[in-house]
């Protein structure tokens, strides 16, 4: 098994591999802090001052300063009116929020105080580096200290911005409609809502989000080296709710959890609503190959779709997000709750300790990633659209500061000063068997519908349909889910499987999963409904079948795991995988 293992740093330069390595982790480390003073008040918009800064990795694999994103060549200044990078909403504009789940709409108060002070956020220099533990491995000690942690937050007075739902009510603002885009210097346009989730700004917002409320905990027991714990559901040994979660006298006790998620019941990141724990560990392995490895064409695939200032929200979600993320989300939710917070619903999900905990490891996966799948799946893991590096977010720090903070900052995790520990990644590996001649068999004799005959498709049954591709046999190839137009009041998720020979949709590991789509509730604009679409990658999927090689079409199976609808799927189609982009020199 490979293991979560970090370079060492040091400043030898050497030519980056063909192939990535998994080194063994070193026995001490060296610990490299940055240049840039810790927290000045600069502003970013108009200080000539700054220097480009140099990425320890770019040192460690020789890619020079232009860096793993490049970002310290990419940066423009936000004023230009070419620039359309999302910005920072302004808090007293804030409004309020919408508890959104099956057209339920209950308003909500989820504005932070609001302040005339706000600093640009520096990123201090590292001189200890944290180390994020697994929740299943920590000491009584770590969750004594955690507890107490999360304890003085809650007894925070309730108008300070670190108190401990002022800290749930960031998430409920950024994402169930609180704030509005800002429209240059004219302020918030007020026809089109913010939203963190569904587009390219998922991980960097959350990544930002547990970076503070994780220095704010560190600060309240006087501790600057604690670090959050992550769950790691993706490994067999991690797929319970962590125990120190479960008591009830505990300030990490939640009473809003779906009581049939408690251990020993393992996560089930496909919401399939299976029972044998033996299938669940191998579909959750499977999801996380597919997610990880398997299912993307490039790195928009994983991080999810462009979303620029004048955008409409839900451009596109990445893999991780629409699959393991979500589940687990809604996995944790508590049925018998009106909107099935607090986990289950976007406005109430900060409320529960164990959000923190969950999202730590949707931010390891990211440093997966980018630093350790192998680059021959997606050669240019970077994002280098200046609208993506300038996007930004306001937070109040740690000393109740607020801070402006930009997704070009957040790119490193060790230049945050943090990291994790290193836990075996069993789905590394997990590429399913061989399909056989079994589907092609079956697909001969089926009689499934074309997609100009049974498209617009309202999503409410198994749905089959034959695709044509671009060529015969296996190819690069992308399959498009496209005019897809989503219910954001409703939980939703649908598996994709391709050339499926046994028909059994609660089996995912096999050849022929090919990925999900899914969905919390959540308020993206003046109604319900958005149009999407998602990319999956078929070019791995072909390679782990023997029984494609004369076919001019595949047949598609389209499975709904949420109940009632709430998809319109506009067409489907096969188109030719564009050229892989290789990272610049």
């Amino acid at each position: 098994m490979a293991s979560l293992n970090y370079f060492p740093c040091t400043a030898t330069l050497s030519h980056t591999p063909s192939r990535p390595t998994f080194p063994k982790p070193p026995s001490h480390r060296l610990q490299i802090s940055s240049s840039i003073p810790e927290n000045k008040n600069i502003d970013i918009e108009t200080n000539s001052n700054s220097q480009p800064k140099v990425d320890r990795r770019n040192m460690l694999l020789g890619l020079g300063s232009g860096g793993l994103y490049g970002a310290a060549n990419l940066v423009i200044n936000p004023r230009d009116s070419s620039a359309t990078p999302i910005q920072a909403p302004v808090l007293d504009s804030c409004g309020v929020a919408t508890n959104l789940n099956n057209n339920k709409e209950l308003d909500i108060n989820c504005c932070p105080p609001t302040t005339d002070r706000i600093v640009d956020y520096r990123v201090p220099p590292v001189f200890q580096m944290k180390m994020r533990p697994s929740a299943h491995r920590v000491s009584p000690e770590y969750i004594f200290k955690y507890n107490m942690a999360i304890d003085r937050m809650k007894r925070l007075p309730r108008d300070d911005p670190r108190n401990f739902f002022q800290q749930a009510n960031i998430h409920c603002a950024y994402c169930n409609g609180a704030y509005k885009q800002q429209e240059g210097q004219d302020g918030p346009d007020p026809s089109k809502f913010l939203q963190v989730h569904n587009s390219w700004l998922f991980f960097p917002f959350h990544r930002w989000y547990l970076y503070f409320y994780e220095r704010i905990l560190g600060k309240l027991i006087n501790d600057p080296t604690f670090a959050l714990p992550f769950w790691n559901w993706d490994n067999p040994k991690g797929m319970t709710i962590p125990p120190m979660f479960l008591d009830e006298r505990s300030a990490l006790y939640d009473k809003k959890r779906n009581k049939d998620s408690m251990p020993p019941a393992v996560v089930d990141l496909g919401l399939t609503d299976i029972k044998d724990p033996l299938q669940l560990v191998t579909n959750n392995l499977t999801i996380m190959y597919n997610e990880m490895i398997r299912g993307n064409q490039d790195v928009y695939g994983f991080m999810g779709k462009a979303y620029r200032q004048g955008d409409a929200p839900d451009r596109g979600p990445g893999s991780v997000e629409r699959g393991s993320h979500t589940s687990v989300h809604w996995w944790v939710g508590d049925p018998d709750q009106p909107t099935r917070e607090d986990l289950g619903n976007f406005y109430s999900a900060g409320r529960d300790p164990l959000f923190y905990c969950h999202h730590a490891n949707v931010d390891r996966m990211w440093t997966l990633w980018q630093y350790f799948i192998p680059s021959n799946k997606v050669p240019d893991k970077r994002i280098t659209d200046p609208d993506f590096l300038n996007a930004s977010f306001l937070f109040y720090d740690e000393n109740a500061q607020l801070v402006r903070v930009t997704v070009q900052d957040c790119l490193d995790n060790l230049r945050m000063g943090y990291e994790f520990e290193r836990i075996d990644l069993p789905w590394l590996d997990y590429r399913p068997p061989p399909q056989t001649v079994g589907a092609r068999v079956r697909r001969a004799n089926t009689k499934s519908a074309r997609p100009n005959t049974v498209f617009p498709l309202k999503l409410d049954q198994i749905v089959r349909v034959l695709v044509q591709k671009t060529k015969k046999g296996k190819a690069d190839e992308v399959l498009v889910l496209e005019d897809m137009e989503v219910d954001t009041s409703k939980l939703l998720k649908f598996d994709v499987f391709v050339n499926d020979e046994d028909d059994n949709v609660f089996e995912l590991d096999k050849a022929a999963y090919l990925g999900t789509y899914a969905q919390l509730p959540h308020k993206s604009a003046t109604n319900s409904t958005v149009k999407t679409s998602i990319r999956l990658k078929l070019t791995d999927l072909y390679d782990d079948m023997d029984n494609i090689d004369d076919d001019e079409t595949v047949l598609v199976t389209l499975v709904p795991r949420n109940q009632g609808g709430g998809v319109t799927i506009g067409n489907i189609k096969i188109i030719e995988a564009p050229p892989a982009k290789k990272p610049a020199a």
